[in-house]
């Protein structure tokens, strides 16, 4: 193929997870991208301010395009694409908010934007895509509205395409958090169908590489973002977080502490009252030293949402901080949005580091040569060579 490289295009593109790694893959350059950058359901196109962002990274300026509203037959001109250029992949990475299990309601209720889903798959066929990849939320695939899942799927499998779904921890693949998150490959028949699996086959993580500690040593000292975190919102808030202990400790702590009535919230006293804990414990928590993050969410911005204080300093882990945890590379540049837009940008998106696997991956099915173990490694994330270990080796260290 000479130096012409394989076509992207993203939809639903965010801040640029997925593109990112397809960014950085030489065999592959961004055409197009596509996102409305809607925040919340009743905020409107473009408060999520994320398409600057994507385009200050990877130098495509994403179309500020409502996909619910745009008939599959109309994308290419609505993109600015020509009537005759290949598309090599499709990304498509529908909102993930009305299957996350994080919306205790999303078990009962099905949302409307989940109807994308099989959206997605009417867009990869009016773009003739040869492959299609998407992340969301485990419970697209195990959850109570997993029909969306199979109609993508049957219309995809009817034209001609293999497809291929599975639930993955994320660690599996070198990200240093408990993340688990629904991939999705459809390939034409045409190409052998791979799966990270089959990429990683007889290799694994050294556990040693995924843990908060490893990630926040692997910052480089210029990257962006670094001392940008939020200020407490009340003189309350900082007390509270200082009492917490270090490495791992969490509100329950407090209760142990004489000031306990005056450190508690009024939720977490209806709490304790009712012995209704739940998952509660993990708000104002920090995060632990020598362990996996907990799962970094869109909502990841306050100290109030989530196990997301700093293991031992006094404040909300930095954008930096969660970036790295989140697969960011050193290199990614946050460009000075709203501050809880940035969070959010970070929360949403496709970890970079894994979206370069499945570059590879891609790669792999385009080209037909298996890219080596070192080769599938985003630099300036936390994953290192070093961290490979195969089966053999995995047997030898646990023996």
């Amino acid at each position: 193929m000479g130096t012409e490289k394989f076509t992207v295009v993203d939809l639903f593109s965010g801040v640029g997870g997925m593109s990112f790694g397809f960014h950085k893959h030489p065999l592959f350059s961004l055409t197009a991208a596509a996102d409305a950058e809607l925040g919340k359901p009743s905020s409107g196109a473009g408060s999520l301010q994320c398409n600057g962002a994507y385009h200050l990274n990877t130098g495509l300026r994403p179309t500020c395009l409502d996909l619910a509203d745009t008939p599959p037959e109309t994308l290419r001109a609505s993109l600015g694409l020509p009537e005759k250029m290949p598309v090599s992949v499709l990304s498509a990475c529908p909102p993930c908010t009305g299957f996350s299990r994080a919306n205790p309601e999303n078990h009962l209720r099905d949302d409307y934007r989940n109807s994308l889903v099989r959206r997605s798959a009417e867009f990869a066929l009016a773009l003739d895509a040869e492959i299609v990849v998407m992340e969301n939320a485990r419970e697209l695939i195990r959850g109570n509205f997993d029909h969306h899942y199979q109609c993508f799927r049957s219309v995809l499998e009817e034209n001609g395409y293999n497809v291929f779904g599975s639930v993955y921890l994320l660690s599996r693949f070198g990200l240093p958090q408990i993340r688990e998150r629904a991939i999705v490959l459809a390939v034409k028949q045409k190409y052998k169908l791979r799966t990270l699996d089959r990429l990683w086959e007889g290799w694994y993580v050294d556990e040693r590489a995924l843990t908060v500690r490893r990630a926040f040593d692997s910052i480089a000292p210029t990257a962006s973002g670094t001392e940008l975190f939020p200020d407490f919102s009340s003189e309350l808030v900082r007390r509270r977080i200082e009492a917490i202990p270090s490495d791992g400790g969490s509100w329950m702590d407090l209760l142990k502490r004489e000031d306990a009535e005056q450190l508690l919230t009024d939720s977490m006293k209806r709490i304790v009252e009712q012995n209704r804990f739940g998952s509660y414990p993990d708000v104002y928590g920090r995060m632990v030293w020598d362990k996996p993050a907990p799962t970094i969410k869109r909502e990841c911005a306050h100290v109030g949402n989530g196990r997301y204080v700093h293991p031992e300093k006094h404040r909300l882990c930095s954008v930096r901080e969660m970036a790295i945890l989140q697969g960011f590379p050193n290199d990614f540049e946050f460009n000075g949005t709203s501050l809880a837009n940035t969070y959010r940008h970070i929360g949403d998106a496709v970890p970079p580091l894994i979206s370069y696997q499945l570059a590879c991956l891609c790669a792999w099915m385009l080209t037909g040569e298996r890219p080596d173990m070192e080769e599938i490694l985003l630099p300036g994330t936390s994953l290192q060579r070093t961290d490979l270990i195969c089966k053999g080796q995995m047997e030898l260290l646990y023996a």
